[in-house]
C-alpha cells in the first residue's frame, strides 16, 4: 500500500512560513513530536481551572480553531519572551492553545508532515480515560517505516500521565493498543453492530446526558468523522454535514447504518486503506462535506453555518 498519501499536509495541516524554522529544528523521530504535540494543547473542558493556569477566559473561542497555520500562529507567539519562537520546550498553559485531541491530534500531523512521515487522524473512542466507558477521542496513526507498520500515537498526552490498561500495562502513548487503547470509528461501530459492545457505553463522557453525544447518533458522528480524517478533510469535531443533522433520536435508520456499513468496511483494516476507496466513498451522498457545514458550540451556544471550502477544494 502507499502511504505518500498521508506524508503530505492537507488544507487542514498545512502550515506557514513563519512556523516551519520552529518544525524544522524538531528532531525527526516520533517521539520527539509526539513530546511537542503534547505541549501545545490547554484542554478546554479538562485542562483544569482556566484562572488557576493563567488562561484568560476570553480565549475559550480558541477551540474552534480550524487550521495548523492560524493554531501554531498562536502558540509561537506566546511565551518566548523575545528569543526565537520554538516548539521544543515544555509549556505552561497560559502559552498554549484552548483547544482539545483533535487539535493536538492535527498540529501533530502538521509536524509529522512536515517531515515527510505518513500520519494520519484516527477519530474514534478511548478506552483509558473512564472504566467501563469508550470515550470520545482522536488520535494519530502514523507509518512506522522502520517497523513497517502503522501505529497509534496519542499525541495529547502528557508523559507524566500513565493510566492503566483493563489488563494491566501501563498505556504507552507512543503505541497504542488497537481495538483495546484505543477503538476507530469502524471498530466501534462494528462492535456495536455486531452486538460485541452495548452502543450506551460510547459517550463524549459519562456525566454527559446529551442523546446526540452517546450511542449510536455519536458512533454514526465519529465514523463519518473518521472516513473524513482518512480522506484528509480532517474537520472539527462538532462540525456536522449530511445523515449527521438527521434527527436519529437515538437509532441510526437501517437505511442511514447500511450505508455505515460500507464506510467501516473500508476503514476498518489499518494495513488495507485505500486513498482512493476513501475518496470514492467520501464524496457519496450523506457523506460528502458540502461548501457549508453546521458548525456546533461545545460551550452551548447556537449553531453557526462555516464555510469549508478551503478544505474540500485543496
Amino acid at each position: 500500500m502507499n502511504h505518500n498519501f498521508w506524508a503530505t499536509q492537507s488544507a487542514v495541516t498545512n502550515v506557514g512560513e513563519e512556523s516551519t524554522a520552529a518544525i524544522d529544528a524538531l528532531p525527526n523521530d516520533l517521539t520527539s513530536l509526539r513530546h511537542a504535540s503534547s505541549q501545545l494543547v490547554f484542554h478546554y473542558r479538562a485542562g483544569g481551572d482556566y484562572s488557576k493556569h493563567g488562561v484568560p477566559t476570553a480565549r475559550k473561542p480558541e477551540i474552534n480553531t480550524r487550521y495548523a497555520k492560524a493554531m501554531l500562529d498562536l502558540i509561537l507567539g506566546r511565551g518566548d519572551g523575545g528569543s526565537e519562537p520554538t516548539l521544543s520546550r515544555d509549556r505552561a498553559p497560559c502559552d498554549r492553545l484552548v483547544g482539545c485531541c483533535r487539535d493536538a491530534t492535527i498540529l501533530f500531523l502538521a509536524l509529522a508532515r512536515r517531515k515527510n512521515i505518513a500520519a494520519r487522524a484516527r477519530v474514534g473512542y478511548a478506552t483509558y480515560f473512564e472504566r467501563g466507558y469508550f470515550v470520545d477521542h482522536v488520535v494519530a496513526e502514523v507509518f512506522d517505516a522502520a517497523a513497517a507498520r502503522w501505529r497509534l500515537v496519542d499525541a495529547e498526552m502528557d508523559d507524566a500521565f500513565k493510566p492503566s490498561a483493563e489488563d494491566g500495562r501501563v498505556v504507552d502513548w507512543m503505541d497504542l493498543k488497537p481495538g483495546v487503547d484505543f477503538l476507530t470509528g469502524a471498530q466501534a461501530w462494528r462492535a456495536a453492530r455486531d452486538g460485541r459492545v452495548d452502543p450506551t457505553r460510547f459517550v463524549v463522557a459519562s456525566t454527559l446526558d446529551v442523546p446526540d453525544l452517546r450511542g449510536w447518533p455519536h458512533i454514526a458522528h465519529n465514523l463519518i468523522h473518521d472516513l473524513a480524517a482518512l480522506n484528509k478533510t480532517e474537520m472539527i469535531l462538532w462540525d456536522a454535514w449530511g445523515m449527521q443533522l438527521h434527527r436519529w433520536d437515538g437509532v441510526v435508520p437501517e437505511q442511514d447504518a447500511l450505508l455505515l456499513d460500507k464506510v467501516s468496511a473500508i476503514t476498518v483494516d489499518t494495513d488495507d486503506i485505500d486513498p482512493a476507496a476513501i475518496r470514492e466513498l467520501a464524496a457519496q451522498d450523506g457523506l460528502s462535506i458540502p461548501p457549508v457545514v453546521k458548525s456546533f458550540d461545545p460551550y452551548g451556544g447556537a449553531p453557526v453555518d462555516v464555510d469549508v471550502r478551503r478544505i474540500i477544494e485543496f
